[in-house]
């Protein structure tokens, strides 16, 4: 289920993305939208799904300001852009019965957290192995922006993913950290 501000949130976030990303050049913009769409709206919707299937209330808000310092960092010499247009915020409780209410456990919030890079880590690993069959630059490129995603949001400061990760399961995290550097040396 999706409200109207979380269907416009994504909506700006996919646009803007993919205009930075493709440093504003129409002409890359359709290979750029399939990249933002495969990889980063797999990423949100992961941890929605997953927290959704908990029980939780969970939905993608939009951070302005992180919209804003993409597009201008987009825009700055030096190639370094900064990317950070929001995430999925998840309610910690939810009611089960009548009078009772349930908390999300540690373990759930870390695999909540984990979904999203794990999802970006399976895309990475599917667009590396199509490589194989259909040598495009498109899969290559989407893989590699995967595994970045991915390794991004596992470095363990909050309020990343994978400072929720390591702190539920530091063996999971290193899997998973480990997971996304093989991939980008692939």
């Amino acid at each position: 289920m999706f409200s109207k501000r979380e269907v416009k949130d994504l909506f700006i976030s996919v646009i803007v993305l993919s205009l930075a990303f493709s440093s504003f050049n129409i002409q890359a913009l359709p290979v750029t939208i399939f990249i933002v769409l495969a990889v980063f709206i797999s990423h949100e919707m992961s941890h929605k799904f997953l927290a959704q299937h908990y029980g939780f209330e969970a939905e993608y808000r939009m951070w302005t300001f992180g919209i804003l310092l993409g597009l201008i960092s987009a825009v700055l010499p030096g190639g370094i852009m900064f990317a950070a247009p929001g995430a999925v915020y998840i309610t910690p409780y939810k009611r089960e019965f009548a009078f009772r209410v349930a908390r999300l456990t540690r373990k759930q919030h870390g695999l909540i957290n984990l979904a999203g890079p794990l999802t970006n880590i399976v895309i990475g690993m599917g667009m590396v192995l199509t490589m194989f069959f259909f040598p495009l630059e498109m899969f290559s490129l989407t893989a590699r922006v995967s595994f970045f995603l991915a390794l991004f949001n596992l470095i363990p400061i909050p309020p990343l993913d994978g400072s929720k990760v390591i702190s539920w399961n530091s063996k999971v995290w290193a899997l998973a950290f480990g997971l996304c550097i093989i991939g980008l040396l692939v």
